[in-house]
């Protein structure tokens, strides 16, 4: 199957997990940022993930690409009970962290960003709903320490390195791409749990963290 994504983006990671995890074959194509005709021409809007199926159609939405996978075989993996902890973390963090990963992610290697046009579409676009970036970046420090202190709160509800409530579920695929996109900042401090959690997540999905290119 093939796989259209940007490689920034965390709905397209969830889309990605579900193939790493169960070792599936996969063909990635990165769209530049800018590239509207290519979606639009499959699915009718510009938006990622978007799966071409072994019939030649197209399935947008990430969590409906990880639930036809992970079904494909008629033995799921995410059977795991889902901790509503988790999912009140994940709401209160995403109140404020895209204000400290969208300038990150504006400047960063990614191949979506290959031409400047491209770069400049999503610079223009995020600047639009989170403010200027500049000025977001003044406030790197407080958002850090925010994050900080949120990720000290999440270690205590870890139970696995593998799993995060100790069996696979969609906690994991919401989970692991907000620590792999926070994994491109630089600063941040990683509890012992998070990071076991992050890093073995990582090498399961066969999904690479942002690490070396952090700033």
């Amino acid at each position: 199957m093939k796989l259209y994504i940007y490689d920034h983006c965390p709905f397209c990671v969830k889309a990605r997990m579900i193939f790493g995890l169960k070792n599936l074959p996969l063909e990635l194509v990165v769209m530049l940022n800018d590239d509207e005709e290519t979606p639009i021409r499959m699915i009718g809007q510009k938006m990622a993930p978007i799966l071409v199926k072994q019939d030649g159609s197209f399935m947008p939405e990430s969590l409906d690409i990880v639930g036809y996978v992970d079904n494909l075989d008629h033995q799921p993996l995410l059977t795991g009970p889902l901790n509503p902890a988790i999912g009140d973390w994940l709401r209160h963090i995403h109140t404020y962290v895209s204000k400290l990963l969208y300038p990150r992610v504006a400047e960063a290697p990614f191949a979506e960003f290959a031409t400047p046009q491209a770069r400049s579409y999503f610079k223009n676009k995020k600047q639009q709903v989170a403010g200027d970036f500049e000025e977001l970046k003044k406030h790197s420090a407080g958002l850090i320490k925010n994050v900080n202190d949120d990720l000290r709160k999440l270690d205590k509800l870890i139970v696995q390195p593998n799993a995060v409530n100790g069996e696979l579920s969609l906690d994991d695929i919401h989970l692991f791409p907000l620590l792999r996109s926070l994994s491109l900042v630089a600063g941040i401090e990683y509890p012992s749990r998070v990071a076991a959690y992050r890093d073995n997540m990582a090498k399961q999905t066969q999904i690479n963290l942002l690490s070396s290119v952090a700033v």
